[in-house]
Formats: structure tokens, C-alpha cells, sequence
């Protein structure tokens, strides 16, 4: 499965900067947004998507075994379909949507482990094209640090809850 979800994860970088290379040349972000800050090119995606990737297929065979691939779909699906709708609104200019939504997964993550391997990559991956890969993936690190915390926190609480009860 590792190889490929990385040779998947590589295809599909390496189309998305041919097609823009070809269209309007692949773009550079600056850091934070600001001009005076060094910019980052999305040819760094070339590297840093299929490595997340590999990683990410590592830890879910470790987690699952031969199934992975089945059991990890749901999670980076919805991780897909989330980093999309962030890069969607973004290109849109509906940044209020986009705040909206990174609030929302921080409750989700009382809920859902967020953190996992296969979220974060589909989360990277669809933030991708609007962001370039360097920000999404530094905000999925970040994301799966809070999450696991989020997610974990209130069931170790509780089990201290419980325990002194007894």
C-alpha cells in the first residue's frame, strides 16, 4: 500500500505543477502571507506530498494491517474534502468561511481523532493547490498536536474521574 499511495500522491503533485507550469507558471507563497518574508515554492511538493504520504501509508498498515487501505479511506477522504473546502474559500475570498471552518474541526476533535496519519494527509493534499504544500502540512503538524490533545484530554480526565470514585 505504501508505494502506491506515494506513487498516487506523486502522480497527482507532479500533474498539478505540470498543469501549472504550462498555464501560469507554479506560484511561490511568502511565509505568513507577507511579501518581506521569504516565499516557498510549490516544486517543494514534489518531495514533501509523497513523503507525507509514505509516512502516512507506514502508519496505517502499522495501525490495521493488510485492511488499511479500507480502514483509512473515511479519514482521508474526510481530511480531502476538508483541506478542499478551506482552499476553496480561500480562492474565493471568504476567509470568514475558512475561520469558521478551522473552529469547527477544533470541536470535532473532542469527537474525532483528527490526528490521525490519513486525515492530515488528505487535509495537506487538499489544501495543496491553493497554499502550496509547505503551510498545509505545517498546519496539519500543528493540527494533529492540538487534536490528539483535544481528543485525548477529556478521556483521561474522565478515566481520573472514574477512578476516584471507585
Amino acid at each position: 500500500m505504501r508505494r502506491q499511495l506515494t506513487f498516487a500522491v506523486a502522480l497527482a503533485t507532479g500533474l498539478m505543477l505540470a498543469w501549472q507550469h504550462l498555464t501560469t507558471g507554479v506560484p511561490a507563497h511568502h511565509l505568513l502571507a507577507r511579501a518581506d518574508m521569504p516565499a516557498i515554492s510549490n516544486w517543494w511538493g514534489v518531495i514533501l506530498l509523497p513523503l507525507l504520504a509514505w509516512v502516512a501509508a507506514s502508519r496505517v498498515e502499522a495501525r490495521y494491517g493488510a485492511k488499511g487501505a479500507f480502514a483509512a479511506a473515511p479519514g482521508f477522504a474526510g481530511g480531502l474534502l476538508f483541506g478542499a473546502a478551506v482552499a476553496l474559500f480561500f480562492s474565493l475570498g471568504r476567509t470568514d468561511l475558512c475561520e469558521y471552518l478551522m473552529q469547527g474541526l477544533l470541536l470535532l476533535a473532542f469527537f474525532y481523532p483528527i490526528y490521525r496519519s490519513e486525515t492530515l494527509l488528505g487535509f495537506a493534499f487538499g489544501m495543496s493547490y491553493a497554499f502550496g504544500p509547505v503551510l498545509p502540512v505545517l498546519v496539519a503538524c500543528v493540527l494533529a498536536v492540538g487534536g490528539y490533545v483535544l481528543y485525548q484530554l477529556p478521556r483521561v480526565l474522565w478515566s481520573a474521574v472514574k477512578a476516584q470514585k471507585r
